[in-house]
């Protein structure tokens, strides 16, 4: 998100050989991200405290539950559940609504991929069961759309 974010300059990976330099991005909300998905949260202060979440109005929850139905991915890594989304920068706004409502998610990004270049919205982990789960499932139901439905029951009967 260059408009929304600073860069900071690092000397080479041990893990990446050809690089002389990789850029990190930190982005209005404190999330640093690194090419390689390697990603964690910070705050302004340096403390490394995630953080806190605004409180989420009906609207919001609403919202976020609509992007998932209709962009998001219910499954996991082999290990843990998770929930990603992902979609073109075009989105940057979107991407910051949520990383302002959930800053302890995490975004990856941007990558540019035969030629589609996007961002990668990630729950997993305490925030995902902690914040994402409990929104799902008091308000995706098979009703709204159960295809998604479907695919969000899996993830939870996959990674219980």
């Amino acid at each position: 998100m260059d408009s929304i974010s600073r860069r900071r300059r690092h000397g080479q990976r041990a893990n990446d050989p050809g690089t002389l330099a990789v850029a990190t991005e930190v982005t209005r909300s404190g999330e640093v991200t690194q090419p390689g998905g390697v990603a964690g949260a910070i705050d302004a202060t340096g403390s490394g405290e995630v953080p806190a979440a605004p409180p989420l109005s009906d609207f919001d929850a609403g919202f976020l539950v609509g992007i998932l139905v209709g962009e998001g991915h219910f499954g996991g890594d082999g290990r843990q559940p998770q929930v990603t989304l992902r979609m073109h920068v075009d989105h940057e706004a979107l991407f910051r609504w949520l990383m302002d409502r959930f800053p302890d998610s995490r975004l990856y990004g941007p990558y540019d991929h035969s030629g589609r270049r996007y961002y990668q919205w990630m729950a997993r982990g305490s925030f995902l069961r902690q914040r994402l789960l409990p929104i799902l499932d008091e308000r995706l139901t098979a009703q709204l759309d159960e295809r998604t439905w479907h695919r969000y029951q899996q993830m939870r009967t996959t990674y219980p």
